[in-house]
């Protein structure tokens, strides 16, 4: 026997692991639905490892960012990027293709291949809910070029909705209350307050819920040693099972995967091997990439923690230093719009539950496109507590501070 104790969860990777096997019977094998491959051209296909290596650099990024446990995912961000990619020119339009691992005039390639995911993913396994969606919340009065509004429609499917910035509860009520709709919950908030300087929320939704093929008995959960990467012991809740898998090791990591349902759609997990960290699992799949056809199938004896992790990061200086700078700087996004100038911020808010069952995960991608001008005052309004100084301008030196909350 073989055994894996995965005694850590790269959980980053819930949307790429996309062939499985499992004990009993196999995936195959499931009556009405029955396991099948997406259906995709010649060229979209060769999009998919183009996606990984973005994959591999955006998840490699993040890990060396991320203080504490995250979770991302790198699809919704994917087509968030392909949004805007159909609204940028010149430089960057040809910047945002090449940090996705495409050529600046493939950009109807990249549609088509975003149209297959928000089409075909959904429809893979019955047993597996997941829903993509797509909007674009557009301050009212300000326009948007209709080729554009046309592409972003037929490609992605984004509703375009006109909300009043300066409203901001209404906007916000629209805005979350959209995140949270498509999320199930899971991601109720994005956005504490709504710009007006901002012209348009340009927003991508994930879902994915499913059952383990092999789910997890309840009673071999047990508490179990867990040892993080500085060194410091815990307890944590540890499922536990032994069951057949595709199993891969390398001299840096173990590599396990776990269907769900029919097996369209699996959990891989990389548990670095002694002397080594997760920088060092993603530095290797950057270098090497990732095949799971190398993975065979054993008989693993597996532990994983039952954990949930809930992650929200700014993506500015990642998606600058992965070679987009100028979307943020002096960009071109005049094919969206006249009004458009730059973007302000892209971030992303995810969620994922694992427990004896299966998983749960959501992911909400937001770019927020400033106007030309900036339009409108930025807000401040002093409405919580807040801490003040009182400063001399030529010296920056404090004469008094104090804290106000109200009293």
């Amino acid at each position: 026997m073989k055994h894996c104790y995965l005694l850590a969860a790269f959980a980053v990777l819930f949307m790429t692991a996309t062939a499985s096997c499992e004990k009993i019977g196999g995936p195959e094998d499931v009556g009405d639905n029955t396991l099948r491959p997406l259906e995709l051209s010649t060229k979209a296909a060769g999009f998919v490892q183009q996606g990984n290596n973005f994959t591999f650099d955006y998840i490699d990024r993040v890990n060396t960012a991320a203080e504490d446990d995250y979770v991302i995912s790198p699809l919704s961000m994917q087509i968030l990027l392909g949004m805007l990619l159909n609204g940028a020119g010149g430089e960057t339009a040809a910047q945002i293709a090449a940090v996705l691992g495409y050529g600046a005039g493939e950009v109807d390639d990249v549609n088509q291949f975003c149209l297959s995911m928000l089409e075909q993913l959904p429809q893979l396994d019955k047993l597996t809910t997941l829903n993509l969606a797509n909007a674009i919340f557009l301050d009212e009065g300000w326009p948007l070029n209709k080729p554009y509004v046309e592409t972003v429609g037929k490609y992605y499917k984004a509703e375009v909705t006109n909300l009043d910035f300066t409203d901001n509860a209404a906007s916000l009520k629209a805005i979350n209350g959209w995140a949270s709709d498509n999320t199930n919950g899971m991601v109720p908030k994005v956005l504490d307050n709504v710009d007006p300087r901002i012209l348009a929320y340009l927003m991508n939704a994930l879902y994915f819920k499913s059952e383990w093929a092999s789910k997890f008995p309840k009673g071999n959960t047990s508490n179990e040693a867990f040892t993080d990467e500085s060194g410091v012991k815990k307890t944590v809740k540890m499922m536990k099972m032994t069951v057949d898998a595709g199993c891969f090791q390398t001299d840096v990591f173990q590599a396990a995967r776990l269907p769900y349902g029919n097996g369209a759609f699996a959990m891989t997990v990389f548990l670095p091997k002694a002397g080594y960290t997760v920088a060092d699992i993603t530095a290797a799949l950057k270098k090497e990439g990732w095949n799971e056809s190398l993975m065979r199938i054993d008989e693993c004896d597996i532990w994983l923690p039952r954990f949930e992790t809930k992650f929200k990061i700014k993506l500015n200086d990642i998606l600058s230093d992965m070679g987009m700078p100028l979307a943020f700087t002096t960009a071109d996004f005049s094919p969206m719009s006249p009004a458009a100038n730059r973007l302000s911020f892209v971030q992303q808010d995810a969620v994922i539950k694992v427990d004896e069952e299966g998983s749960e995960a959501a992911a909400v991608s937001v770019a927020a496109m400033e106007k030309n001008g900036a339009g409108g005052p930025r807000i401040f309004h002093a409405d919580h507590t807040f801490l003040y100084f009182i400063t001399e301008k030529s010296t920056g030196v404090v004469l008094f501070a104090g804290r106000y909350s109200g009293d």
